[in-house]
Formats: C-alpha cells, structure tokens, sequence
C-alpha cells in the first residue's frame, strides 16, 4: 500500500496534468471499492440472521448494522492513527488521529480502511449469536476496531505517513487481509465463544453435537451472493489504483472462491455427509479468504488450488469445533480464521517467480502465529472483562425467548413469534 501511496505521489509532481487524471480515476476507483466492501456488511447480516433463529433475526442484524457505524466512528477517532500513522517503532502509529485535514486522497484511502475495520469487527458477529447481550457485544466491536485491529494491521500494512511495520520488514505478504482482517477477526471471534459457552441444547451431556438449523437459506445464499461480489471491491480494491493488475486479482478471487464451494462439496461426499447448501456456501467464502493474501502475486491455477484446499478447510474446521464443543454459529472460526492461515501460507507457497521458497512461507508462519499471540489472548481478556462487567451472555429466560424481544423488543417474524414468546401488550409495555 505505500507502495502505491508514494506511485502516485511521485505522478503528480513530475507530470500535474496526467497525475491529476491518474488521481481521479484511482480515487473513483477505490471510493467505487469502498462501497462494495460496505456492502458485504449486509452480506455478513443476511448469512449471519439466515443462520440464527428466526427469534433472533433482529438482534443479528442489528450487531451487522452498527458494526458499521461504531466501529467506522472509533476507527476513525484512534484506529486509523494507529494502523496507519507514522510508524517509527514498527510497532504503532503515532499520528493522523481523528483526521479532519488532509489532501483528497488521504481521505479516500481513510474511507477504504475504515471499511476494512468494520469487516474484522463482524466477523465475532456470526459465531457468537443467539447468545450475547447487545451492549456486551458492541463494546467489544469498539475495542476490536480501535485497537486490537489496528495494532496488528500496523505490524504489516503501516507506512503510509512514515515507517514500516516490523512484520512488512521481514517480507510478510498479505495482500488484502487475510491474515490482517479475517484471522485477526476470527481470533476474536473463538475468543468470544469461549467465553460465552454454548448455546442451550448445542451439545448434549455426553459432549455429542446437536444441530441447530438456521431459520431461513434463502438469506444464507443471498447473503454469500452479497460477500462474494463485495470481495472484489475487497481484493482488487487494495491495488489502492486503477491499473492493470486488477483483472488478475479479480479472476484470481473469482476462481477461488468457485473452488473453495467445490472443495467443500468434495470433503462433505469424502465422508458420505449430505450435501449441505450452508456448508457450501461457506466454502465459496473459505476460498475467498484463503485468495485474499495471495491474490496479486500468484497465477490463476493456484488460486484454484488454493481455494480448493479451503473448501476442505472450511469442512474439516467446522468438525474440529464440534469435537471440541466450541459452538461457532455460522463457521467463522474455519471460515476466517483456519482459511485465514492456509492463505497466508499458500501466499507464501505460489508466489510468482519464487514458488515453494521455505524462507518465505517460514516468514508467512511467523506472521499467522503472531496474529494469534496477539488478537486471541487481547479478545479473551476483553471479554472476559466485558462478562464480569456488564454482562456478556444472556440469560437463560432471554435466550429462550429470543434476543430479538428481549433486547430490542420487537421481532423479526411477529405473525409466527407473538404466540410463543409474548403477547401485545407485553410489547407495548416494552416499547
């Protein structure tokens, strides 16, 4: 990204009359990409609700709706200033807190990351529904996307304004984020569900998993449908420039992301388990993910190769989860974070003109495990410290009824919902 920064730099000052025409395209074009990575948060929304319950459609769409608004307002304030402000440690930013001044395109580029922050800050969304208090969440969607987001975007993707993260020094790749946004995201999401503990009836007394059917696939399909054409803003986007690597990056997306629903079919008949539309839905995404790190530098046939492997991630992850009695609503774990690391790798594996190179996929390792070290055990404390604070799990009676009455009070389906959970004058009173 400094990369492209100091490009278009160097363009306007040695030809204005060209570099002015050069700006303005780059700028439409990624003002053009930002509003579609906004757009996969109804993506997030319409798969996350079509996976919950019909009785906590609303609270799942409204953690998606304001994942957007406070954690754009706190990126804005601090994260920014942190992931992208003169980096002289290699550790942090220092500058560009809040910014309301600047040239036009530092406001581009802040619209651009803002919508990345908001995308990590989701991603907890999914796998810790039907079970979370509202305003326990949303606290940690602030400190997600003020801190624990930016720290670790700075170590890899900070130099805009000065410096270079100690991570992009020793040659770590992640194009797009799929270790900076999606792992990142996905630590803190398994951080989330255990602390939160499963959902009531997930798992009977002797461990065995229970299934919880969401109450509507046609959102789940729409909703993938939704992320799948927001990644290209998402991939492509980060060229931070219209040129001529664009139609790689997007085919390279595209590819993946048809593999990985493939992979994930092939790994569910591998083990003569139904076929089933969620799982390969989100095996489309665990390719998606996968293809984010590596989308710019290696060629089309290992991304299918890539996305294909993380078809089998994504099925084998989710399995894993259960065996372990982690109840992941909607698979973000597999999802972000195990396909988060198998693109890191895979970056590391098929780079153009240096393919299999140990040195680079060791650098690639060390990156995906200090995303870890340092996004899980920041998330854990944090919610822990949210759950003995102001309450972070439901209560049972709550979670029964349903998030939708008893943290907003109103419902998502009330022709089907108000004879089971309430009647009206009971939601008047609320009201």
């Amino acid at each position: 990204m400094k990369m492209y920064l100091l490009s278009l730099s160097a363009l306007f000052f040695a030809t204005p009359a060209h570099a002015a025409d050069d700006l303005a395209s780059n700028t439409a074009w990624v003002v053009l990409a930002s509003a579609l990575v906004f757009f996969m948060q109804a993506g997030f929304a319409l798969l996350e609700s079509g996976m919950s319950r019909a009785k906590n459609a609303v609270n799942v769409m409204m953690k998606n709706y304001m994942d957007g608004c406070v954690g754009g307002i706190v990126f804005w304030l601090v994260g920014f200033g942190l992931m992208f402000g003169a980096n002289t440690t290699g550790w942090y930013g220092m500058s560009h807190f809040a910014p309301h001044e600047g040239e036009p395109w530092d406001f581009t580029f802040l619209l651009f990351q803002m919508m990345f922050a908001a995308t990590a800050a989701t991603i907890a969304s999914g796998a810790m529904a039907e079970r979370t208090r509202y305003a326990g969440y949303l606290v940690g969607a602030v400190v997600i996307s003020g801190f624990i987001y930016p720290v670790f975007g700075s170590w890899v993707w900070s130099g805009a304004y000065g410096g270079q993260g100690w991570l992009a020094k020793m040659g770590f790749i992640d194009f797009a984020g799929s270790t900076v946004v999606h792992s990142v995201g996905a630590w803190c999401a398994l951080a989330g569900i255990l602390v939160l503990g499963p959902r009531l009836g997930r798992f009977a007394a002797d461990g065995t998993p229970r299934a919880i059917p969401g109450h509507n696939l046609s959102l789940v399909t729409l909703g993938g449908f939704v992320l799948w054409l927001g990644w290209f803003g998402f991939n492509a986007g980060s060229t931070l420039a219209m040129n001529h690597s664009l139609g790689l990056i997007a085919l390279n997306t595209h590819l993946a992301a048809a593999a990985g629903a493939i992979g994930a079919m092939l790994a569910l008949r591998s083990t003569s388990s139904p076929l089933l539309l969620t799982t390969t839905i989100n095996g489309s995404l665990g390719g998606l993910v996968s293809i984010t790190a590596g989308c710019a530098t290696m060629l089309p046939g290992y991304a299918i190769l890539t996305g294909l492997i993380a078809g089998f991630v994504v099925v084998f992850g989710m399995r894993l989860l259960d065996s372990l009695g982690l109840d992941d609503v909607v698979g973000a774990v597999p999802v972000h974070g195990f396909c988060g690391i198998w693109g890191t790798l895979a970056a590391g594996l098929f780079f153009t003109g240096d393919l299999f190179s140990w040195a680079r996929v060791s650098v690639q390792l060390i990156g995906s495990g200090v995303a870890f070290l340092w996004a899980f055990p920041m998330a854990l404390a944090m919610y822990f410290i949210v759950a003995k604070t102001i309450g972070l799990r439901t209560s049972t009676q709550d979670e029964q009824r349903g998030l939708d009455f008893a943290e907003h009070a109103e419902v998502g389906y009330p022709e089907f919902n108000q004879a089971v959970t309430f009647d009206g004058a009971e939601l008047t009173r609320r009201a």
